[in-house]
């Protein structure tokens, strides 16, 4: 057996929780797989895992061969998509990280149209509004609204977009249309929780005046998705981004409050790892991104 296969073999019964799971996933049999692990042990001298039917846990010795043999088919990989697409396609595999609601949205439709465009390309998207970080979340990509917390990683801004305050009509009808920030105090407001923190402090600018406003309501999610459905069905004030709700704002099931007031803007940044070159499967998804929404910002101006 070549090592290739062995880190391959590894890999996936760490990644699938142990030997019968990798045996379903490799469409193997569990009494396969233990053979060619216990014969990896053998060669290398070293217990990997400690195994029995009910527990699946790698020593200290398993634990650098899955971090090595990792790095080591991901650089794999990486080559063989890099010689593969000179011709300008994508190959490999693909982890995408990326907002929830803006992942559904336009990110899902837009990557299963790139993906049908390179057939050797396949395609994972995680969808989290937690705040999704390239290595803790294990992406190769990931789209998110503000630049990373790791200076290192490549960002690449996408596009941008204003955010608004709405609500429905049903409760503008209860609750009345705040005149100013400070007004929202008096208002339920609905606020997104990221990973390690609620954003429930909303900056607004007018001429050259910032107003920070420290919002309160009884309703708080880490999916946008939530929030706006909250907002849709009444339930309080959401601060969305406007290609989010444009089409509701539109229809009049939203109403944008604050008009004369300026919000921040939610910057769309695709951030990945350095790397020369760059995988094409990221550089070529990179630019597809960059010209879609390009078009759903001209057809957000357009409305």
């Amino acid at each position: 057996m070549d090592e290739a296969s062995e880190f391959a073999l590894f890999r996936a019964i760490v990644d699938s929780g142990g030997i019968s799971a990798a045996a379903l996933a490799l469409q193997s049999s569990p009494a396969a797989v233990s053979r060619r692990l216990s014969a990896m042990e053998e060669r290398l001298g070293v217990r990997l895992a400690e195994r029995s039917s009910r527990r699946f846990r790698l020593t200290d010795e398993g634990l650098l061969l899955y971090e090595r043999c990792r790095s080591i088919l991901d650089q794999i990989r990486d080559v063989e998509a890099e010689v593969a697409s000179r011709g300008g396609a994508a190959r490999g595999l693909l982890r995408i990280g990326a907002p929830a609601d803006f992942g559904r949205r336009y990110i899902a439709p837009h990557l299963s149209t790139f993906t049908a465009q390179h057939p050797g390309l396949d395609a994972h998207l995680l969808l989290s509004d937690i705040g999704l970080e390239n290595e803790t979340d294990n992406c190769d990509l990931v789209f998110r609204f503000g630049l990373p917390s790791d200076p290192t990683m490549i960002a690449r801004k996408i596009a941008s977009t204003r955010q608004v305050v709405c609500a429905s009509p049903s409760y503008v009808g209860r609750r009345g249309v705040p005149n100013s920030p400070e007004d929202l105090r008096a208002h339920n407001c609905l606020r997104l929780a990221r990973r390690h923190r609620l954003i429930d402090r909303w900056r607004f600018k007018k001429d050259d005046e910032i107003f920070d406003i420290d919002v309160a309501g009884n309703l708080s999610s880490g999916d946008g998705t939530v929030l706006r459905s909250w907002a849709l069905s009444g339930e309080g004030v959401s601060w969305e981004a406007y290609w989010d709700v444009a089409d509701d704002i539109a229809g009049r099931q939203l109403v944008e409050m604050l008009a004369d007031y300026q919000c921040s803007s939610v910057e769309l940044y695709a951030v990945f790892a350095p790397s020369k070159p760059v995988p094409p499967r990221i550089r070529l998804f990179v630019d597809y991104m960059l010209k879609a929404m390009r078009e759903v910002l001209k057809e957000s101006a357009a409305e």
